[in-house]
């Protein structure tokens, strides 16, 4: 079943062009890849997947709503390359904000598959780079959503959390998320279902 529908978007900012006509339709339930160097738009389809931008020209639609309008994140949740993680509040609060701002229960075993148990009574600020962006993953998964976009999530992790990472995203697929990550990590492409590449905004065929 498509789940993210991208028709005809381009893009661009400050008048430079980020995205060139880009159609693009995700199914639920696959570990999807955006791939491509530096600059060649995969942040930027990310936020507008995410909802969190509009295209210039074009439509991103999620669950058959305009990705911009989605406001749920058990329908669309995304992790940023810049975490927003509340530095003052602790792991497992950062982590479970989506779920009890819904009052739905945490899933017991998310935090120890990426490996946040140890630390999860620990405030977010006083962690590591890379134990924050593993909160914000956790943040970005605790509602099994729909569509999760995850923007270089093994970007900041050893070789023992990437594996714990990876494990995760192909859980959360086999759950029914479409997972759509945006990265370079050829670990992350090895497993995914698919790779989408973008070069200077375009796809590549």
């Amino acid at each position: 079943m498509t789940i993210v529908e991208v028709a005809g978007v381009t893009h661009t900012r400050a008048g430079v062009a980020i995205l060139h006509d880009v159609d693009l339709r995700l199914d639920a339930g696959r570990l999807v890849v955006l791939a491509g160097r530096s600059g060649s738009g995969k942040s930027t389809l990310c936020h507008l997947v995410a909802g969190v931008m509009r295209p210039t020209s074009g439509a991103v639609r999620v669950a058959d709503r305009p990705a911009d309008r989605v406001r749920d994140w058990a329908v669309a949740a995304l992790l940023p390359q810049r975490l927003a993680l509340a530095a003052e509040m602790t792991v497992a609060e950062n982590a479970g904000l989506p779920a009890r701002l819904r009052g739905r229960p945490v899933d017991p075993d998310l935090f120890g598959r990426l490996g946040l148990d140890a630390i999860a009574d620990r405030a977010a600020g006083a962690t590591s780079l890379g134990e924050q962006q593993r909160t914000a993953l956790a943040r970005a998964l605790v509602l099994g959503p729909a569509v999760a976009v995850l923007d270089e999530p093994t970007g900041h992790q050893d070789d023992e959390h990437v594996d714990l990472i990876l494990d995760t995203l192909t859980t959360a697929a086999t759950a029914g998320t479409l997972v759509l990550v945006a990265t370079h990590d050829q670990r992350v492409i090895d497993i995914a279902d698919e790779t989408v590449r973008l070069r200077s905004g375009r796809l590549v065929r």
